[in-house]
This record gives structure tokens, C-alpha cells and sequence, in this order.
């Protein structure tokens, strides 16, 4: 499905990216964790064509993206939702949700949109109870649940989450993750998930790579790297 090959970005003189290769495969979750600055959210900005790569090639069903531009991506079949969540904070959370579907809607397609937005409305319920709230004002994980659903409505053969459980409380981030399990188990979503929590992460992947200053520098099934050493001491603060 997605296949990233010897992605190599800079920032200036800054080698951020070196040789990255990852792949994800229809209905598969993965894992990408590492520490801060380790190159996380620039794969996943490189590959919504957010930042411009070196070399590499990025692949999405065997077609090339990665001189496409971000628009163009998305229209392609690659959500990204980022970091920090990014609502439009004065809209209403419909209107939010209405603004995913952007590159669709038409006076034709209007009443399959607003269909739609109903079905993620049954798939976070706390959205459709602020339908007509401002996105500002609802909480950490509220905010988090509308950024994916925004996403849902371009219809992604792909969704790339970046750092979901950032500044949530524990309950919060299980509730979170539950839902990013559901999008697999139910919609048969194929997902690339970055996260400094590796145990909550891996519990819910397949798959995983850790990335350490710019390099891949360790994959397995998420059982191998939960039961990895250097994984546990480094990322899940245990000591083997």
C-alpha cells in the first residue's frame, strides 16, 4: 500500500532524514517510535509532500508521489493528521469536519458528505453532542477525536497519525487508541502511527521501526520490539 525508499531530508545543513526506508501493507497498523528529534514527524511530512525529500522515492499502491504536491496527495489517498491536532479553533466542529472533505464537495456531493459526517459522528458520539461548538473549545482529547475524523472525510487509503496521545491524560490516550484500533478492525484502515508512548503504540501495531537521529535502526513484529532490550531500557523505561 505505502512504501517509503531511501527517503534522505535535509533542513539547511541538517541531515534529518538518512536512507529511510519503511513500508505499510493494506489494513496494516505500524508503528514508527523514537525519541525526540529522531526524524518521526518529518517522515510523515515527507511523505504528505509537507517538506521537499532530497532522494527517495515515496509509493503509494505503486504510483509515485513524492514530488506531488500536498493537495495533490491527499486527493491521491494520503491523510495526515498532526501533531498538536490544529483545529480550526473559532469553526464549529461540523464546519471542521466539512473542511476534510474539501477537495469533494460539490453542490452534487453535498448531502453524501453531510451522510458522512453523521457516520463519524456515530464513530466519536462526544463530537456529535458539540456538533455546533466551537473546535477551540473542546478538551485535549476532543480535539484529537475531530483531527481524525476531519481526516476520515478524504477518504484515505492511508492515515498517517502523528503523536495522537500528545498532552493527554492516561484515560484519555487508551480512549484514544481504542478508536485507532477500531479504524482497522472496522473500516479496514491501513495506518502509520508515530509515538513517543512505544508501549501504547505497539500494542495496538502489527509492526514497528524504531528511528533513531534520522536512520531506521531497528523493525520487527510489535511483540519482537516489546520483548526487545535495548527497546524496553530505551523507549518502555524498563531495565532488562
Amino acid at each position: 500500500m505505502l512504501r517509503v525508499k531511501n527517503l534522505q531530508v535535509f533542513y539547511g545543513m541538517i541531515h534529518a532524514l538518512r536512507s529511510v526506508s519503511v513500508h505499510v501493507k493494506e489494513k496494516e497498523i505500524v508503528a514508527l517510535i523514537g525519541g525526540n528529534g529522531a526524524g518521526k514527524t518529518t517522515l510523515l511530512t515527507a511523505v504528505s509532500g509537507l517538506v521537499r525529500t532530497t532522494s527517495g522515492e515515496v509509493l503509494l499502491d505503486g504510483g509515485d508521489v513524492t514530488k506531488e504536491k500536498a493537495d495533490r496527495i491527499v486527493r491521491r489517498g494520503i491523510a495526515h493528521v498532526p501533531e498538536g491536532r490544529h483545529v480550526f479553533k473559532p469553526l464549529s466542529v461540523e464546519d471542521n469536519l466539512l473542511l476534510g472533505a474539501y477537495h469533494r464537495f460539490t453542490w452534487r456531493t453535498a448531502s453524501v458528505i453531510r451522510g458522512e459526517i453523521e457516520e463519524i459522528y456515530t464513530l466519536f458520539p462526544v463530537l456529535g453532542e458539540r456538533r455546533k461548538q466551537p473546535a477551540g473549545t473542546l478538551s485535549g482529547g476532543e480535539q484529537q477525536m475531530l483531527v481524525i475524523g476531519r481526516a476520515l472525510l478524504s477518504h484515505p487509503k492511508v492515515l498517517l497519525l502523528d503523536e495522537p496521545s500528545m498532552g493527554l491524560a492516561p484515560k484519555v490516550i487508551r480512549e484514544i487508541f481504542e478508536h485507532v484500533a477500531r479504524l482497522r478492525a472496522d473500516r479496514g484502515m491501513t495506518i502509520l502511527l508515530v509515538e513517543q508512548n512505544a508501549r501504547a503504540a505497539l500494542s495496538i501495531a502489527d509492526r514497528g521501526y524504531v528511528l533513531e537521529t534520522g536512520r531506521i535502526v531497528l523493525q520487527g513484529s510489535s511483540e519482537e520490539l516489546l520483548a526487545n532490550r535495548d527497546v524496553q531500557r530505551a523507549y518502555l523505561g524498563r531495565e532488562a
